[in-house]
């Protein structure tokens, strides 16, 4: 999720756990240890997939969380005058201001590696958009109604704590409405005897109540999106051509392997000029991927490996408005058009 989320989240979490022991420093501590997993960005890999994979890996384990822990408590302990004999609620505050970070991470299509060592699995449930002002809103309001709740520790309290639960609820709507997509597509493609080798659906941008879908099998990957209030006849699901036989003979490349295993097969490969281009078809819309890389060239031998290259296009979020209206208007489309359309095919 976005920084200022998690920011949110660890001071919601701070406080409750802490705030009638030490007050409202408490949101301080929790929303920096709220950031802390997300300092492994600065990191300072030579390759861009292993910026790319290695993000959300050891930082964000619950096995790491709970060996630092207790060493934090301690100084927090040691910081804090007085509450020295408080070690065991710094433990649980400082752990769960550390694990809920990665749990909610892990609600995202990323992909995060909570049991790391023991696997390195990239847990993506995918059923929030990196950014969802409906799971940080209420947490921001009850840390700021804690904070003008002047010296009333009790009232103060109990405002974060609505805003927690509000947000949890929210989350668990997420999760239901997944369900309720995922079973909905399913049918819409069975209609049009459409498989999957690779399959996922994540809300599209801001909300829950419209989902982006990816289906690929073989050389076609379909894009489409989803409403809540659409029947299976009405799910968009546009067809685009993928060439995986381009890498075929490039064994024990770690970059392509990287690749493959960390978006879980929802890739394309795609020949653009005389560099193969692997994209994530999980994050971004089509034309559009953010996670995009040069991995081999096209010589007059064949293709080789290449040393990789990051080659992003960023979504233009111009237009929004179209995913909006999509939400209520199936006849509404999010497929490339005009200039769009035709910078995909140059």
């Amino acid at each position: 999720m976005d920084s200022l989320t998690q920011i949110a989240l660890g001071g919601a979490v701070g406080y409750a756990v802490m705030g009638r022991k030490v007050g409202k420093k408490a949101i301080l501590y929790g929303a920096m240890l709220g950031t802390l997993p997300d300092l492994d960005v600065f990191i300072p890999f030579e390759d861009p997939v292993e910026s790319f994979t290695y993000h959300r890996s050891f930082s964000h384990s619950l096995f790491v969380h709970l060996l630092i822990s207790p060493l934090i408590a301690w100084l927090l302990a040691k910081i804090h005058a007085g509450t020295a004999a408080l070690k065991t609620p710094w433990f649980w505050m400082v752990f769960l201001c550390l694990s809920t970070h990665a749990v909610l991470d892990s609600f995202t299509v990323y992909g995060t590696q909570m049991l790391w060592p023991l696997t390195d699995y990239p847990f993506g449930v995918s059923n929030l958009f990196i950014i969802d002002p409906l799971v940080t809103l209420p947490l921001l309001i009850g840390i700021i109604a804690a904070l003008f709740a002047h010296k009333n520790t009790q009232s103060s309290v109990k405002y974060n704590n609505i805003g927690l639960i509000l947000s949890c609820v929210y989350m668990s709507w997420t999760l239901v409405a997944k369900v309720y997509i995922d079973h909905k597509v399913h049918s819409a493609m069975a209609q049009r005897g459409i498989e999957a080798n690779a399959y996922v659906s994540t809300p599209a941008p801001f909300n829950t109540l419209l989902w982006r879908i990816v289906a690929v099998n073989g050389d076609t990957y379909y894009e489409g999106y989803a409403s809540v209030f659409d029947t299976p006849e009405e799910v968009s699901l546009e067809p685009y051509s993928t060439t995986p036989a381009l890498v075929n003979d490039l064994k024990n490349e770690w970059a392509i392997d990287r690749l493959k295993w960390f978006t879980k097969g929802v890739y394309s490969v795609n020949l653009k000029g005389d560099d193969v281009i692997m994209s994530d078809l999980r994050m971004g819309i089509e034309c559009a991927y953010v996670f995009s890389f040069a991995v081999a060239t096209q010589t007059e031998n064949g293709i080789e490996a290449s040393k990789v290259k990051e080659v992003t296009q960023r979504p233009d979020l111009s237009e929004i408005n179209n995913i909006f209206a999509r939400i209520t208007d199936p006849s509404v489309s999010l497929a490339p058009q005009g200039t769009r359309k035709e910078a995909c095919s140059a």
